[in-house]
């Protein structure tokens, strides 16, 4: 019996969604709740959860497979595929989350990008930042939760983690592999890295 309570529930809103021309694919496999809002021109590829509390622009396209609670997604917004956005996220306009993207707790700014494999969280990203592949932003120490703050314009290479509390300023490049604990100035190239280490015609051990 609960089950088609909710199975009525969801059809309904399916069809209030389509009817104010929400552009669902597969839309028996999307799942909404009582409070989601939605604008206009929006794309919801298959597979897709809003949970509750979501409000959504206009323009915005949310790829497969992708999960939205408690979130506030501007005009022009690009989402997934494989995309998870927590609570207290605030998706500027024109910004873009790819695939096996977590965001939580976040404002990424206008124009911005987190394009994959990466986790963003208690963070504030401003304006027209690129966020490389496999960045962590380390929010907890195992007490606490401390927060990253990216300023406009900066490039963040891939594979870096920027442990928080940290400040990265206007313009500032982090070379990709870095480990970053302390504030970065504006307009600098801040990376840590150890030097390679080449053994020439090495042979490994047999057993």
């Amino acid at each position: 019996m609960k089950q088609l309570k909710i199975n009525k529930l969801q059809n309904s809103l399916r069809i209030k969604f389509f009817k104010s021309k929400v552009n669902m694919i597969a839309p028996e496999t999307i799942y909404f709740s009582k409070d989601t809002k939605i604008g206009k021109n929006v794309a919801i590829e298959p597979y897709v959860v809003i949970g509750s509390k979501v409000k959504i622009g206009n323009n915005v396209t949310i790829k497969s497979f992708s999960h939205l609670e408690n979130c506030k997604i501007e005009n022009n917004v690009e989402i997934g595929p494989y995309a998870r956005i927590r609570p207290g996220t605030t998706l500027k306009e024109g910004s873009k989350i790819g695939n096996f993207v977590e965001i939580k707790k976040s404002i990424l700014g206008k124009k911005s990008k987190v394009n994959h494999l990466t986790y963003i969280g208690d963070t504030s990203i401003g304006k027209s930042v690129n966020i490389g592949a496999g960045t962590i932003t380390c929010n907890y120490d195992g007490f606490k939760k401390s927060k990253t703050v990216i300023k406009d314009g900066v490039f963040i290479g891939s594979n870096s983690s920027l442990v928080a509390p940290v400040t990265i300023s206007d313009g500032s490049v982090i070379g990709a592999g870095s480990v970053i604990t302390k504030n970065v100035k504006k307009k600098s190239l801040a990376l840590t890295r150890t030097e390679q280490i080449e053994v020439q015609n090495y042979k490994r051990k047999k057993k």
